[in-house]
């Protein structure tokens, strides 16, 4: 699935599914945030495949506790589900609570063995590491997962360009990322950082309803994105 760069339209409510298959490649569905998620699922016939993300509270979602874990083993088994998000402190075992990692370790085995792929994801509310130290975090997540996903916080530009770097840096390496920083002075690396191999944009699919700081609207990063990796694709002239 993330062979090529993937714009996600993150939802709550898979019924907006239609009015993301315009600009989208998949839709996030944010089972955290949803009523009914399973029901939803059960539901759906949409033609865009899903990423499922039962964001842990303890990582800036809703979800509370183990039973997050039972939700996304069902929806793995959904036809249309073709990923799913699993925090990468879980399964690494540096959460407090020992049993994530069990859990989350399980839940990875049987998504491979469903063909479901795995993104492992990292997010910092608080600051964006040295580029260094990014490029650790996403060879980690990497390792874990088929994508490593890590969402920064920019407080100045400084912060954009280490995250730009290190998408860089770790794409050259070989490693599968997806990256981008929250917050106004990063918000333009959601389009930039496909030129450098990110895989994965989240953009939502009604703008009232964006489900992290400095989304751009879905159709508005779909033009960013196409236009800056068609440009950078443009033999230059003589001119």
């Amino acid at each position: 699935m993330f062979e090529e760069f993937v714009l996600a339209a993150s939802t709550a409510d898979l019924s907006e599914e239609p009015a993301a298959r315009e600009h989208a490649d998949a839709v996030e569905f944010r089972l955290d945030l949803a009523s009914d998620p399973l029901d939803q699922l059960a539901g759906y016939d949409g033609e865009l495949p899903l990423l499922v993300t039962n964001r842990a509270s303890w990582e800036g979602g809703e979800a509370e506790g183990l039973g997050r874990y039972d939700a996304l083993s069902t929806a793995i088994g959904h036809d249309a589900v073709a990923a799913v998000d699993v925090e990468l402190a879980a399964l690494r075992g540096t959460h407090p609570d020992a049993a994530e990692e069990s859990h989350a370790a399980a839940l990875r085995d049987a998504a491979r063995e469903a063909g479901v792929e795995v993104v492992a994801s990292v997010h910092d509310f608080e600051s964006t590491p040295e580029p260094a130290a990014i490029v650790d975090l996403l060879a980690d997540a990497a390792s874990e997962g088929d994508v490593g996903k890590l969402a920064t916080t920019a407080t100045a530009p400084a912060d954009a360009l280490a995250m730009i770097e290190a998408t860089h840096e770790a794409t050259a390496a070989g490693h599968r990322v997806a990256t981008m920083c929250m917050g106004e002075p990063g918000r333009h690396t959601r389009a930039v950082t496909p030129i450098y191999g990110s895989k994965i944009g989240y953009a939502p699919v009604d703008p009232a309803n964006a489900t992290a700081p400095g989304q751009y609207p879905l159709a508005t990063l779909r033009r960013l994105v196409d236009d800056l990796r068609d440009g950078d694709s443009e033999t230059p002239s003589d001119d």
